[in-house]
């Protein structure tokens, strides 16, 4: 980023559009702002659960991924130019499997919940999933680089994990769905 901006009104939006970095301007409905949007709003709530009290290396992780987010957004905003790190994906995979090495074994889905902090993890989760739809959207009409979809598929992996993690180095136990809990019938 060759500037810095020193005014953030630049009234340059109030036609509803936005601009790129190659210079070309979107309506802000154009899928690609969406996606833009969806990663930033992820980013955000990857803050928000950085306010948390969390054991490290949880809390050094996610602030490597709040990074990674704004590459990847840098990469939605320059089209036809890949700037995402093409390690990224293989640091997920790694930490998918350092962080689900101690967990118990997952026998049924969980409920998001428990911990305030896990609970964070599960919302930025759910973002993350909305913004990796968006992302397969905009690969319907314009070229993206294969490791954007492939970094938040892990991501949301990733931040699953790490609800369950942040549960288990607490000794706090997941909730389990229950199978027609709101059942009369089944609660037998």
């Amino acid at each position: 980023m060759g500037k810095r901006l020193s005014s953030i009104t630049t009234r340059t939006g109030d036609d509803g559009t936005t601009g790129l970095a190659d210079g070309s301007r979107l309506a802000k409905n154009n899928l690609r702002v969406h996606a833009m949007g969806d990663v930033d709003e992820l980013n955000s709530h990857l803050g928000l659960l950085l306010t948390e009290p969390l054991p490290e290396p949880l809390a050094t992780e996610l602030t490597r991924i709040q990074h990674d987010l704004f590459d990847l957004g840098a990469a939605l905003c320059m089209p036809g130019f890949d700037v995402f790190p093409p390690q990224a994906v293989a640091r997920l995979d790694q930490l998918i499997a350092e962080f689900n090495k101690p967990l118990p074994r997952l026998d049924e889905f969980i409920l998001p919940g428990g911990m305030r902090a896990s609970a964070y993890a599960h919302i930025a989760r759910t973002v993350c999933r909305r913004a990796e739809r968006v992302l397969v959207d905009l690969r319907e009409e314009s070229p993206i680089p294969d490791d954007l979809l492939l970094y938040l598929n892990r991501l949301s992996d990733f931040l699953f994990v790490a609800a369950r993690w942040i549960h288990h180095k607490h000794g706090v136990r997941d909730v389990q769905w229950k199978k027609g809990f709101n059942r009369p019938e089944d609660a037998a």
